[in-house]
């Protein structure tokens, strides 16, 4: 992610509207205004609090593994379980955090790029455990 950040630092992003999308071969055109990032910082390793204190600001980035059917299966709920595993092998962004105890308790809430038709409109939460050091949850 971060050599996706370091990108979008040096080399602008434009919207659909300003440079569509044609479906046929040809030369991409030069962009040279749109949108850039001034910077990006790394939030610590297996930080719970640095990642709370992160995402109270703003979305973050983060790699979770999700090719096994925990994640791949989901629907709704919270995600507790850690047969997800740890191999991180996918990039998604929590957007959030928040308490359902009808639902499991604490939890993070993250955005996937799978689209709105998969987990809860697009989005899923995984369980949020503030005392523990080392992986998360699908490795987050």
């Amino acid at each position: 992610m971060d050599s996706a950040f370091d990108y979008v630092h040096d080399h602008p992003l434009t919207t659909e509207a300003a440079y569509g999308y044609t479906g046929k071969d040809g030369t991409c055109k030069d962009q040279t205004s749109g949108l850039k990032i001034s910077s990006h910082v790394d939030v610590a390793a297996n930080s719970p609090t640095g990642l709370l204190a992160a995402v109270s600001m703003q979305p973050v980035s983060v790699a979770i593994e999700a090719d096994r059917m925990v994640f791949q299966m989901y629907t709704s709920g919270i995600i507790s379980k850690t047969s997800c595993g740890t191999n991180l092998d996918h990039g998604v962004l929590v957007v959030g955090y928040g308490t359902d105890a009808a639902a499991g308790g604490d939890y993070w809430l993250l955005k996937n790029s799978w689209g709105p038709s998969w987990g809860e409109s697009g989005f899923f939460r995984i369980a949020r455990d503030m005392k523990t050091s080392g992986p998360g949850i699908c490795g987050l």
